[in-house]
C-alpha cells in the first residue's frame, strides 16, 4: 500500500486503520525477508562452506562460519588473549606398521663377490651377521582354466551283445551354479566383489580382462549377475530372517538411478533400502532395491518384527509408532543436522536456541566417544548411558518442551 500524505483522510479511525494495515504489511515483508535471508545463507554455506558439521569447541561457542565477517572483526578487537593450561602428555609416534607375519616370504640374498670376502691381510672374512630389509610385492591377477575330465568306461566283453543296461559308464556332470557356463564360483566372486564392494563397473572389468587376454564382455557379466541374483534368493531369505531375529534394526533409503529399466524413464528416481540388524556382535546387512520410496516397502520388510527400529525422520517410517511390539528410535545425526542448518542459515544473527541444543547433543556425543575409547561392551554400555546420558536427555527434553510453546510453527519445520 503506497500512502501519499496529501491523500490521507481526515477521519482519525480510518487513518488508524490504514496505518495499522501498513504496519502489518511491513511486518510480513520483514518476516519474509528474514526467511529468505536464512535460506540464502544456508544455500551459500552448503555450496561453498565446509561439509563437516564438527564443532570447534566443547560447548560449540566458538563455532566458525563461512562468510561471517562479524566473527572475524570480533576476534580482531579482542585486547587480551585468553590463556589455557595444557596438561602434560605423552606423544606417541606411529611408524610404519610391520608387514603381516602370515604372508609368504621369499628370501633373496645379496652377497658380496668372492674377491671381497678376502681381507687385505690375505685371510678369509667370517660372516658375523646380516641385515634384513622387507619389501612388499604383489603377484598380478593370473587367469587359469580348470579342465573337468570325466573318464569313460566300457566292457569289452559286451561289445556287440545286446544288454539291458548301459555299456558305457561315466561320472555325472559336476553341479554348476550357472549350467553350461564357463564361470567358476571363484571367478563370479571376483567379478561381484569388484563390482559391488570395490565399485568397479563391468566396462572397466572388461578392459582388465582384455589385458589378461580373456574376452569377457560386460553383457555376459551382467547376465551372470541376473542369474546369480535368482540363485541366491534362499541366502537372502536367511539374511532377512537373521535381521528380524535381533533386538535392533537400522533402516534407511537412498536414491539410485537405473538405466534402461523396463517401463521407466532413465530420469526416474529409484531407491535402495538398507536394513541392518541381527544378533549383537554379528549384524547382517541387506541392500533391497525398490523403484518406490513408499513406506509400504519398510512395512512389508519389517512385518512381524518385535524390537527397536532406528530410522531418520522420513514420514514413511511413521507406521512404526503405531505398533505395540516395536520401539521407534530416532537418529541423533539427523536431529543434530537441523540445528546446524539453523545456525548456518542465521549467519551473523546466530540462533541461541540452536547453539543450546547442539551443546546438549555434544555432551551425548562426548559420552559415546568415552565409551568407545574405554572399549566398553554389553551391559557396561547400558549402565554408562543410564548413569551419564539419561540426566542430559531429561534436561534436554525439559528445555525442548519449554521452547516448543514459544516457537512459531514455521520455524519448527
Amino acid at each position: 500500500m503506497d500512502l501519499n500524505i496529501t491523500e490521507l483522510p481526515e477521519d482519525i479511525p480510518v487513518l488508524k486503520g490504514m496505518l495499522s494495515g501498513a504496519a502489518d504489511k511491513i511486518r510480513r515483508v520483514e518476516k519474509e525477508n528474514n526467511l529468505l535471508r536464512e535460506q540464502v545463507l544456508l544455500l551459500r554455506a552448503q555450496l561453498f562452506g565446509r561439509k563437516s558439521e564438527k564443532l570447534t569447541s566443547p560447548e560449540g561457542a566458538e563455532q566458525q562460519f563461512l562468510f561471517d565477517e562479524s566473527a572475524e572483526n570480533d576476534s580482531e578487537q579482542k585486547s587480551s588473549p585468553k590463556t589455557k593450561e595444557i596438561q602434560a602428555h605423552t606423544r606417541v609416534y606411529s611408524g610404519r606398521k610391520p608387514l603381516p607375519a602370515d604372508l609368504p616370504r621369499i628370501e633373496v640374498t645379496h652377497d658380496i663377490s668372492p674377491e671381497e670376502k678376502i681381507c687385505a691381510c690375505g685371510c678369509e672374512k667370517t660372516r658375523i651377521g646380516e641385515e634384513v630389509c622387507e619389501k612388499l610385492d604383489i603377484i598380478p591377477a593370473r587367469m587359469q582354466v580348470i579342465r573337468n575330465i570325466r573318464p569313460q568306461y566300457a566292457c569289452k566283453a559286451c561289445e556287440g551283445v545286446e544288454s539291458d543296461g548301459p555299456t558305457v559308464a561315466i561320472a555325472p556332470v559336476p553341479k554348476q551354479i550357472i549350467p553350461k557356463g564357463i564361470a567358476t564360483p571363484g571367478l563370479l566372486a571376483y567379478i561381484f566383489t569388484s563390482k559391488f564392494v570395490d565399485a568397479l563397473p563391468y566396462y572397466r572389468q572388461e578392459t582388465i580382462f582384455e589385458r589378461l587376454g580373456i574376452d569377457l564382455n560386460r553383457t555376459l557379466m551382467s547376465t551372470w549377475t541376473i542369474v546369480i541374483s535368482e540363485r541366491i534368493t534362499p541366502l537372502l531369505d536367511l539374511l532377512h530372517a537373521e535381521i528380524l531375529s535381533g533386538p535392533l534394526i537400522q533402516a534407511d533409503e537412498t536414491t539410485v538411478q537405473v538405466m534402461n529399466e523396463p517401463g521407466r524413464a532413465d530420469t526416474c528416481k529409484s531407491y535402495m533400502w538398507v536394513f541392518r540388524g541381527g544378533p549383537p556382535g554379528k549384524p547382517a546387512l541387506i541392500y533391497h532395491y525398490e523403484p518406490s520410496r513408499s513406506g509400504e516397502v519398510a512395512r512389508k520388510y519389517l512385518e512381524g518384527y518385535k524390537g527397536c527400529v532406528q530410522t531418520d525422520g522420513y514420514a514413511g517410517y511413521n507406521f512404526l509408532d503405531g505398533l505395540d511390539d516395536v520401539v521407534h528410535a530416532g537418529c541423533w545425526a539427523h536431529a543434530r543436522r537441523k540445528f546446524m542448518e539453523a545456525i548456518k542459515g542465521g549467519g551473523k544473527h546466530k540462533s541461541g536456541s540452536a547453539d543450546m541444543a547442539l551443546s546438549f547433543i555434544q555432551k551425548l556425543y562426548a559420552i559415546e566417544k568415552d565409551i568407545r575409547e574405554r572399549e566398553l561392551a554389553g551391559e557396561a554400555i547400558v549402565a554408562e548411558r543410564r548413569l551419564r546420558a539419561e540426566p542430559i536427555l531429561e534436561e534436554f527434553k525439559k528445555w525442548l518442551d519449554e521452547r516448543v510453546t514459544r516457537t512459531p510453527p514455521q520455524a519448527s519445520n
